[in-house]
């Protein structure tokens, strides 16, 4: 059955879409039957550990109509075949950063010569401290520089940061050129690569400058994971682990199962973990490509987290080890307002901690929590709102009573 049909994860939102976020209906009458586990079983997603693939590379398709397009998972992709069909030109600018760029855009550039005259590439400085203005700025200024046109691809190698910055320089310049993402970290190949979020950081807020802007393919070449420090490997863990929570309680004993494998790059448990995420992901931005409901799932943990590291300063914390810790913080928020039990609240903490992600935050002060999260993308009217789950791989959001979120805050913090 093709992805775009298959029933996909539950979003929980009481009896319409009109009842989104909204206290009175978020989790409280829920069908008998999950459809994620119908989905589980469509895509035979394996409860153990899974087989060798028979071929080199799988494609999990992401429908959002004339905007399709394919993620590319798999060993040794950085070749031509990997980019055949993609739009030639007279000029590609490869967008890398001084980690990345050094192991990897010769491989790419090679790759991808047969479609462009000419490949330019430009490093940017690494690090999430980094994703803003002037960094963005120097993309534009390449772009400028070489006379760049409306046909000029840009391929973001790299992780997270590089694959935002460079989507939205592509939504920006001359309003709007083609793009690739080539994502080379674990956060990158299961979240921030697939779905056309695009943006900079802002002191006051993280991504709060951006647009929605689709890449033409994802090429997730999972041996540039061999070259991922372990500590990026262990935050990329952590988007990872957000998918069992929200949409797939089965994905989350096959991540228990599996993590020693993970956390010693197993390349069949890796290909797993990076198709059943992207096939989770591609399903939630086939419905709702511009987060006005489904997609908010998508941020569970997120609210806390970018919280934490706009408060620490972006770069102190990883995005991924923020994101660890607001997922155990939102999952005993979920626990408080009676959506699940705290056993399973407990659950969700161990499999973090053994994932070596932190799970308890830095003590910034309850005020300053709650000033930062009132500037999270999810607040309306100055409310906060949170990803909330209950039963286990199912999710909503609602607003939680501000004691209850100090509670949190207090009991999770160092």
């Amino acid at each position: 059955m093709p992805l775009a049909s298959r029933p996909g994860p539950n979003f929980r939102e009481g009896t319409s879409r009109k009842n989104f976020g909204e206290s009175s209906g978020c989790l409280t009458n829920a069908p008998t039957a999950h459809p994620c586990d119908r989905m589980a079983s469509a895509s035979s997603a394996p409860s153990s550990s899974p087989s060798a693939p028979t071929v080199d590379h799988t494609v999990v398709p992401i429908d959002l109509g004339d905007r399709s397009y394919d993620i590319l998972i798999g060993e040794g992709l950085l070749k031509a075949e990997s980019f055949a069909g993609l739009p030639r030109s007279a000029k590609a600018l490869i967008v890398t950063n001084t980690t990345v760029g050094p192991l990897y855009t010769a491989r790419l550039r090679e790759a991808i010569a047969p479609l462009h005259q000419q490949v330019l590439d430009i490093e940017l400085p690494d690090g999430e401290q980094f994703k803003d203005w002037p960094a963005l700025n120097q993309v534009f200024t390449k772009l400028l520089e070489e006379a760049a046109d409306r046909k000029t691809v840009l391929y973001a190698l790299g992780g997270g940061v590089i694959g935002d910055m460079t989507g939205f320089a592509a939504a920006c310049y001359m309003r709007g050129v083609p793009f690739v993402q080539v994502p080379t970290t674990l956060l990158a190949q299961v979240d921030s690569s697939v779905g056309g979020k695009t943006a900079i950081n802002h002191p006051a807020g993280k991504n709060m400058i951006g647009a929605f802007y689709q890449p033409l393919r994802v090429v997730c070449d999972l041996a540039t994971l061999d070259t991922l420090p372990q500590r990026e490997l262990l935050a990329g863990l952590a988007e990872v682990i957000k998918y069992g929570p929200i949409a797939d309680a089965d994905f989350l004993g096959w991540l228990e199962a599996n993590l020693d494998k993970l956390l010693a790059r197993d390349r069949a448990a890796l290909l797993h973990a990076v198709k059943r995420s992207c096939e989770i992901k591609a399903w939630v931005v086939g419905q709702d490509e511009k987060e006005a409901g489904l997609r908010a799932i998508l941020n569970y943990g997120h609210t806390f987290g970018h919280a934490i590291e706009a408060g620490l300063g972006y770069g102190a914390w990883l995005h991924g080890e923020a994101v660890g810790c607001g997922m155990v913080m939102a999952a005993d928020l979920s626990a408080r307002l009676g959506l699940i039990d705290e056993a399973t609240s407990r659950r969700i903490q161990a499999l973090i901690a053994r994932a070596g992600l932190p799970v308890k935050g830095p003590d910034l002060g309850a005020e300053r929590y709650l000033e930062l999260m009132q500037v999270d993308k999810k607040a309306e009217g100055g409310e906060i709102r949170f990803v909330v789950i209950g039963p286990l791989g199912q999710a909503g959001m609602r607003p939680a009573p501000e004691a209850l979120v100090r509670e949190v805050i207090a009991a999770h913090v160092r």
